[in-house]
């Protein structure tokens, strides 16, 4: 089993989660995995196909470069996320050199999106992918359902959204394309919604978020594989810890770092001051908000001492 695989496993046996920090700028990545490490957690680094056309990452290959220079063996694997069927601007997208390319260049684990295809294609494309990466000793996450905000265009009111179920994960449909795709990891929609990435958007505070925690369940159950919560930026505590209960084994988080990485950079423009906003952000996600500080021993098997240095 990859690390991935066997983090992502034992953190949703004990109730614990791995989270998924996406880096959309280069220089974020070095104090994500500094305050991982100093956490004592185990986490994914994380880079969206978006990200490099709507950002700075510049792509698999410029993340994994610069992973290389940080990389802490045993606290961190490098992960492919949303590469996405359909995109976010209603484009199709030649997803599998993508795919490829992450696995030729050693990335732990990836992520097809095909949340936007009809459920049978969705099913065929993911098995597809699957299986790509099944032979390259690689887990593979996908998506069921419609976890919304990267869209370009009017979004519902989230009290709409939230009241009327809008693209939930139907745990009838989860149960079914678990089976026939083989997925390792299912990310769902139960309230979660995207960070927005566009225009001046992306720089507004998120909506508050809520999480329906007995929709979780009834998905859990059905599909007895590990969760995935995108949108895990400005959720309450409350619920994330909760949803770690209940079949969420992985939470990714985005805007929360990126936020803290643009505003600062904008004020200082000092690179290294906003990289310390990053390295803030990310050990107090960790420590206070997951309460994870210490768990990488219960996910990875190797003893570390837990130390909140503050610095890079």
């Amino acid at each position: 089993m990859s690390a991935p695989s066997e983090a992502v496993a034992k953190a949703r046996a004990q109730g614990l989660a791995v989270p998924a920090f996406n880096v959309p700028y280069l220089p974020m990545v070095e104090p994500v995995i500094a305050a991982v490490a100093d956490a004592d957690c185990w986490a994914l680094v994380a880079t969206a196909r978006l990200e490099w056309l709507k950002f700075a990452s510049q792509g698999p290959a410029a993340v994994a470069r610069e992973y290389a220079r940080w990389a802490r063996p045993g606290y961190t694997g490098l992960h492919l996320d949303h590469v996405p069927v359909i995109d976010e601007d209603g484009h199709r997208v030649d997803y599998m050199p993508i795919v490829r390319e992450a696995l030729d260049l050693g990335y732990a684990s990836v992520m097809i999106d095909g949340s936007r295809l009809p459920l049978q294609e969705n099913i065929a494309i993911t098995r597809e992918v699957v299986e790509l990466a099944h032979a390259a000793g690689v887990p593979c996450e996908a998506e069921l359902g419609a976890v919304l905000g990267h869209e370009i265009g009017p979004h519902p009111p989230y009290e709409e959204l939230f009241a009327n179920r809008l693209g939930f994960t139907d745990p009838d449909e989860a149960q079914r394309f678990v089976r026939e795709t083989g997925c390792d990891w299912l990310s769902v929609a139960i309230g979660n919604v995207h960070g927005a990435i566009a225009g001046l958007l992306k720089d507004q505070k998120k909506p508050q978020a809520r999480l329906d925690l007995e929709h979780l369940q009834r998905l859990a159950t059905a599909t007895r594989v590990p969760l995935v919560l995108h949108g895990g930026s400005g959720l309450s505590q409350a619920d994330v810890l909760q949803s770690m209960q209940r079949g969420i084994a992985k939470i990714n988080i985005a805007a929360e770092i990126r936020q803290a990485y643009e505003q600062t950079l904008r004020e200082t423009q000092r690179v290294g001051a906003a990289q310390a906003a990053v390295y803030q952000r990310t050990t107090w996600l960790l420590v206070d908000h997951l309460r994870l500080a210490g768990t990488r021993a219960r996910l990875d098997g190797t003893p570390h001492h837990f130390a909140r240095s503050g610095e890079l």
